[in-house]
């Protein structure tokens, strides 16, 4: 009953496929449009963005999933317009885009979950999109998935995607494959940014959204960039089982859940490695906690810190700010017990210490930045990622419309 990771994306479990299209949204032009579609009716679940000004495709994905009952064919995917901040007038358009999506697979609209992203305040080339949906010729391989997730992309600078296998108790393959994007308007209050994924595995919608929330909680909310929550944030994930069999259950629904976990994880931290302007991953652990929420919310903290962030860009082994957030997080918790450590160096302990201060530069320079703090006061554990703060990602988002 093992997770292993496998080659391809949102594919790599039977009975999906994807098409891809260009519909003129990117002004710089290129596919700009993706359709993820199951062979069968799908159990469906998705989180979404706790920002209350939601984008028109949020508002009709969760609209969606209540009239079908949690049960899909398809997702439809655009970059390039968040169709966010557009009023009733984004909803229509979101509405005919995927009739035209649900037209094309044979099904109802509501068997159709949008995704958008973006700029916001920009309206969707809806006779475009209507007349492109139509031409998406739908593919299994391991090259369209590549291409479905290099699509989706903004200003990402890499596609991300991630797939593994999964045996069952019984003997049961299943296997679990997603694409996700995002680099900036980046932080834990849901799910920060698009990330889709597909499963074989038979299990119903119920079961499906129960597991799906404390994987998002210890991943994707476990990802910060910049501060910012999107109007867009959506995480979906479609099981159709088409590996067979009756729907999961008992001890395999934990080994499912290990499986998803797995996905969402690896997505999570490739969008936090491919923030806007970074060089650096930070990888915070916190032990010792309370309990494994307080030690989430504590890393969160320190992963979210511009000071935290700001000091890893220069390769500044200042401790103190690793201190001084991980005191704003909300938590409980002891100064004269704590403990943080850069990499292997402890730097302070119940108080400062002498430390190499070269090693601890050495440790801040790599690509993957381990920062650890042991709080002392339980058993609790979390761990959080987020990138470095640099002038380039300023530069981005100064001129982000132009």
């Amino acid at each position: 009953m093992s997770v292993t990771p496998i080659r391809g994306g949102i594919t790599a479990a039977r009975g999906f496929s994807v098409g891809i299209g260009e519909s003129g949204i990117r002004q710089s032009g290129g596919p700009d449009l993706v359709l993820v579609a199951s062979d069968r009716p799908a159990s469906a679940a998705a989180t979404f963005t706790t920002n209350l000004m939601r984008a028109a495709p949020v508002l009709l994905a969760q609209e969606a999933l209540s009239a079908s009952g949690g049960t899909v064919r398809g997702i439809v995917v655009n970059a390039g317009c968040a169709n966010a901040g557009t009023g009733a007038a984004g909803l229509e358009d979101a509405r005919a885009v995927v009739a035209a999506a649900a037209s094309h697979l044979g099904c109802r609209a509501h068997e159709i979950l949008p995704a958008s992203t973006g700029l916001i305040g920009s309206r969707l080339p809806v006779p475009a999109m209507v007349a492109t949906i139509p031409t998406l010729r739908l593919h299994r391989s391991r090259a369209a998935s590549a291409r479905a997730a290099s699509a989706i992309m903004t200003t990402d600078t890499r596609p991300k995607e991630h797939a593994v296998s999964s045996l069952l108790a019984d003997g049961r393959m299943v296997r679990l494959g997603g694409m996700a994007k995002g680099a900036g308007m980046i932080h834990p209050q849901m799910a920060t940014m698009l990330a889709f994924v597909t499963t074989d595995a038979p299990i119903d919608p119920g079961t499906l959204g129960s597991l799906l929330r404390p994987v998002v909680e210890r991943s994707f909310n476990q990802v910060s960039v910049d501060g910012d929550t999107s109007t867009n944030d959506a995480v979906f994930v479609l099981a159709n089982g088409a590996a067979g069999g009756a729907s999961i259950r008992g001890d395999d629904l934990h080994t499912f859940a290990d499986a998803l976990e797995a996905v969402c994880r690896s997505l999570a931290v490739a969008i936090a490695a491919d923030g806007e302007g970074a060089r650096h991953l930070i990888e915070v652990t916190v032990r010792g906690a309370a309990d494994d929420g307080a030690a989430r919310a504590v890393a969160r903290t320190v992963a979210s810190s511009s000071l935290v962030k700001t000091a890893v860009h220069g390769a500044d082994p200042n401790w103190g700010r690793i201190a001084a957030a991980a005191g704003r997080s909300g938590v409980l918790l002891d100064p004269e017990r704590m403990r943080i450590c850069i990499g292997d160096v402890a730097v302070y302990d119940a108080g400062p210490l002498v430390f190499d201060e070269g090693r601890a530069r050495r440790i801040l320079r790599r690509a993957t930045v381990p920062l650890v703090l042991d709080l002392l006061s339980g058993s609790g554990s979390g761990t959080a990622w987020g990138c470095d703060l640099s002038a380039e990602y300023v530069a981005i988002n100064s001129e982000y419309t132009t």
